[in-house]
């Protein structure tokens, strides 16, 4: 994560915007949230608002549209190529993973939508699995905008937080190293003045 925050940092701010509305959009209507999870994105998306590479407001607003802009074309692919889709290429290695979140929409129903927003790889399914499951599309878009927007904006601000707490532990971190300095500093003026004062005396 450390890595892909200076990474992001040394770009401009609309680069920034762009990157993690991809990597969000991507991880849900591409099914990619096990490649590139979009929730870490997020979250560093917001480490770097609290540096202020980027503004905090316009961040939550792309996140958020991008969640559900995301879901909204999972949900089309879904419901256009239906279950045989989910049971090709990468995601017949992820086979259990696929029928967890297919039975998270027969025991849940709409709701699954909203729950799914919060569970990893379901996030990436989920949608897809309301359109096989012809969800009217009217009823998925409400769970779904609801979801998209409790969750971009909870991540925003959980990284947001966690900048705010890195900067108050780097400032800490560095006031004890100077503390720390001056200590030794300290104690080894004070040895060479004895020692010093040791051989003039003697």
């Amino acid at each position: 994560m450390h890595a892909l925050v200076d990474w992001l940092a040394d770009l401009s701010g609309p680069v920034v915007y762009v990157v993690v509305a991809a990597l969000v959009f991507a991880e849900d209507a591409l099914f990619f949230g096990f490649v590139l999870p979009g929730e870490t994105a997020v979250i560093v998306g917001g480490v770097l608002a609290r540096r202020g590479n980027v503004e905090l407001v316009w961040l939550t607003l792309v996140v958020v549209l991008a969640a559900i802009a995301g879901d909204s074309v999972g949900y089309e692919i879904g419901r256009r190529a239906g279950p045989p889709l989910l049971s090709r290429g990468p995601l017949r290695r992820r086979a259990e993973r696929v029928e967890k979140a297919r039975d998270l929409i027969r025991r849940r129903g709409p709701a699954a939508v909203l729950v799914g927003r919060f569970v990893a790889f379901a996030r990436s399914f989920v949608p897809a699995m309301a359109g096989a499951s012809r969800m009217p599309y009217r009823r998925f878009l409400l769970y779904n905008a609801v979801g998209g927007a409790v969750w971009g904006v909870g991540n925003v601000l959980l990284g947001y937080a966690v900048g705010a707490a890195y900067e108050r532990v780097e400032g800490l971190v560095g006031r004890t190293v100077a503390l720390a300095s001056a200590a030794i500093v300290l104690v080894a003026l004070v040895v060479w003045r004895i020692r010093r004062h040791r051989r003039s005396h003697s």
